[in-house]
């Protein structure tokens, strides 16, 4: 009798202490699949450190031969002008010269200019100071008898420097994603447990809508921790 009592205790025993083990193990696992997903934001202004400054100029007439002549003056006038203010001569390069027939599809009352030659000279530097200082330069061509034609949205401002942006910008967005998923844990009142998931995002340059030249970086970064 005492012998089946004895085994009954310890087969109670046994299966209690199964039970905790099954019970442990099912909240270990609950435990696990309870996780918080937080994005993380980080900014940036830059400057631009290289641009590409396009300006257009042309001439009208009746001889072919003139105009390019023409043309080719008043490039000669514009590069020494834009050299006279700092830049380089490898700076500046000639783009194609484009003719348009003025007269084509008139049979009466044709234009007074039978053609119109096309040309530009782009700027490209990283002298970006210089290029904003000198973007409203068209009335001083104008006394010099050059008609320039520099589109402000044709100019291209462009940041080169994002490789070595990256990762402090990283670092900064998961350290906001950890503070709000911090934040988030304490007011569940549960602990902030290891990184789950994450993902970085993807980093986008927009430029500012008065100034160009400014950069606005930004990044979100995706990460998910576990609550204990």
């Amino acid at each position: 009798m005492n012998k089946q009592v004895v085994s009954a205790i310890i087969l109670s025993l046994g299966l209690a202490v199964a039970g905790l083990f099954v019970y442990c193990g099912i909240h270990q696992i609950a435990s696990k699949d309870r996780a918080v997903l937080v994005k993380g934001l980080s900014t940036r202004d830059v400057q631009a450190d290289y641009v590409v400054w396009p300006l257009e100029f042309g001439v009208r007439g009746n001889d072919i031969s003139s105009l390019y002549s023409d043309l080719a003056a008043i490039e000669k006038t514009a590069r020494a002008f834009f050299m006279d203010r700092g830049f380089k001569e490898s700076d500046m390069t000639r783009g194609n010269v484009s003719i348009d027939d003025n007269w084509s599809g008139y049979y009466e009352r044709k234009p007074e200019y039978h053609y119109t030659l096309r040309t530009s000279l782009v700027i490209s530097t990283s002298d970006v100071e210089r290029v904003i200082a000198n973007l409203g330069c068209q009335s001083e061509l104008l006394k010099k008898g050059v008609i320039l034609q520099s589109y402000g949205w044709n100019t291209d401002f462009q940041y080169n420097g994002l490789p070595e942006l990256k990762p402090s910008m990283v670092q900064e967005a998961t350290q906001n994603a950890r503070a709000v998923a911090q934040k988030f844990a304490e007011d569940a009142q549960c602990r902030l447990g290891s990184i789950q998931q994450a993902n970085q995002g993807q980093f986008t340059i927009e430029s500012d809508s008065y100034q160009p030249w400014i950069k606005h970086v930004r990044v979100v970064t995706t990460v998910s921790y576990y609550l204990r």
